[in-house]
C-alpha cells in the first residue's frame, strides 16, 4: 500500500497567459480520500493567493491571471515573470500535510528570446556578423539559465540580476535593425 507523499510539478505551457500545476502525489488509498485540498501561489509583485476550490487532486490544474486574482474575468493578461512559491496542502485526519516548491517563471523573457532568435538571419552572407549574433544570443541564453539556476538554489537576488541582464540584452537585440552587434558589449556590460 503506498504512503502519502505530496508532490506538485509545474509544467511548461509555452504560453505567457497560463501556468500548469500537476498533482504528482501518491495517496494511500485509491481513490484517494482528500480533505480540503488547497493551493497557495505567491505571485511576484501581486502577493499570495489562496485557492481552496482551485486545485483538483490527481489532475493538471491550469491558472490564468483571473484565477491568480491579478485581473477580472475577460481581462486576462500575461502572467508576470519572476519567482513563484507554490504550496499544496491537504488535511486528512485533521493533520496538515503540504509540499512547497519555488520556481522561476521566465515565459515572457523566453518569448523575447524567441523573437530575437527568429530575427537572426541564419543565411547571412557575412559570417562575422552571423557569428556575433549567435554569440550574443548564447550569452543571453546563459543569463536566462543562470537566473533559473539561481532561483532553484534560493539565490533570489542573483536570479533577479541575471534575469534583468538577459532582459536588457534582449531589448537591445530586438530593437537593433543595423545587423551589426559589435556594440553589444558596450551597451550590455557597462
Amino acid at each position: 500500500m503506498p504512503t502519502l507523499n505530496l508532490d506538485i510539478v509545474v509544467l511548461p505551457t509555452f504560453n505567457v497567459y497560463n501556468m500548469a500545476v500537476v498533482d504528482n502525489s501518491t495517496y494511500p488509498t485509491e481513490p484517494p480520500v482528500i480533505t480540503s485540498p488547497t493551493i497557495q501561489i505567491s505571485v511576484p509583485n501581486f502577493g499570495l493567493v489562496t485557492l481552496t476550490d482551485g486545485f483538483v487532486p490527481q489532475e493538471t490544474n491550469v491558472y490564468n491571471s483571473t484565477d491568480l486574482e491579478i485581473t477580472t474575468a475577460g481581462n486576462e493578461c500575461a502572467l508576470p515573470d519572476g519567482i513563484y512559491t507554490i504550496k499544496y496542502s491537504i488535511f486528512p485526519h485533521n493533520s496538515p500535510y503540504y509540499v512547497q516548491k519555488t520556481i522561476m517563471r521566465i515565459d515572457k523573457l523566453q518569448e523575447k528570446y524567441d523573437n530575437a532568435f527568429m530575427q537572426l538571419d541564419l543565411m547571412e552572407c557575412d559570417k562575422a556578423i552571423k557569428a556575433q549574433q549567435m554569440s550574443n544570443l548564447m550569452s543571453v541564453y546563459f543569463f536566462i539559465q543562470g537566473a533559473v539556476a539561481a532561483a532553484n538554489n534560493c539565490a533570489t537576488a542573483k536570479a533577479g540580476q541575471l534575469y534583468s541582464q538577459a532582459d536588457r540584452m534582449l531589448d537591445y537585440l530586438n530593437n537593433c535593425d543595423c545587423g551589426n552587434f559589435t556594440n553589444n558589449f558596450i551597451i550590455n556590460f557597462q
